[in-house]
């Protein structure tokens, strides 16, 4: 089985690079822009037919949720159109594809966990073009698995567990906004969530994929500096209103993952012996 990784440069690509080494039986072909440049139809249909893919793991997506706001065009090329040619590609090859997708999906005004068939209500530019990308791979392939996933993090790239390090080790005191509530993901998790999916055969559908538990960004932020032995760093609790930022975050997005822990048979890992594993690998 051909299967096409993109995005291979960012967290969760290269997570899943690790696994490949594990899964040997199949023949990957890890691109990012340099590669394969997914906002061009074209590019795709020809790569797709020329190294005869089976799959496509879809990891590339403009994250930068803030920026966003301002960047509404290229958030919609990157996150809505993309995912489109991709899915139309293996839609005409009979294929099958997984679409990353996002807790920002739902405004997060809930008050218990979300489950796959809630409604969406997005409230920022990030949130509303996943959307449409969920939308377009669901309807241009019939094997599209989409799986939304929350605060993700790895020993790769820029994410929230190594800045509140660096944060930690360089100042005094951090204020943390306390009244958003989720549940981070450990990319590794994910991309094994992912390889389990793959294996088992990818079965169609929406799925939701965190970590276990349930925690505020100020208590992830003590947990991170308490397993990283950082003790010189005052962390302070903030409402959301101290710290106004451009795209509106869900003030709770924990996500009901008893769907894909029963189609797959998956057993996932609690945040905090997943974020102590990210920490030791950060370590070494």
């Amino acid at each position: 089985m051909n299967i096409l990784i993109t995005g291979c440069n960012g967290q969760l690509g290269n997570e899943m690079q690790l696994l490949e080494k594990e899964n040997p039986q199949y023949t990957y072909y890890n691109t990012d822009v340099a590669e394969l440049d997914i906002t061009n139809q074209t590019a795709i249909e020809a790569f797709v037919e020329q190294y005869k893919i089976d799959g496509i793991v879809n990891c590339a997506a403009y994250t930068a949720v803030d920026k966003a706001e301002d960047n509404e065009q290229l958030c919609q090329l990157l996150n809505a159109e993309a995912p489109a040619y991709l899915a139309h590609a293996m839609g005409r090859r009979g294929g099958w594809m997984i679409q990353i997708s996002t807790d920002y999906v739902f405004d997060g005004t809930k008050h218990t966990p979300y489950v796959e068939d809630d409604d969406t209500c997005p409230n920022s530019v990030y949130g509303r073009t996943k959307l449409v990308g969920e939308l377009n791979v669901q309807k241009l392939c019939e094997r599209s698995m989409i799986v939304r996933t929350a605060w993700l993090y790895s020993t790769f790239g820029n994410n929230f567990v190594k800045t509140m390090m660096r944060l930690g080790n360089e100042k005094p005191e951090l204020g943390v906004i306390f009244d958003q509530i989720g549940t981070p993901t450990y990319a590794r998790d994910l991309a094994v969530c992912i390889m389990t999916a793959i294996n088992q055969g990818v079965k169609p559908g929406i799925y939701h994929f965190s970590n276990e538990g349930v925690i505020s960004w100020y208590d992830f932020t003590k947990a991170i500096h308490r397993i990283a032995g950082i003790t010189s760093c005052h962390v302070r609790p903030l409402h959301t209103s101290e710290y106004p930022t451009p795209a509106a975050r869900p003030h709770y997005s924990v996500l009901d993952k008893t769907k894909i822990k029963q189609t797959y048979g998956l057993e996932v890992p609690y945040w905090e012996e997943s974020l102590r594993e990210c920490i030791a690998r950060l370590g070494t």
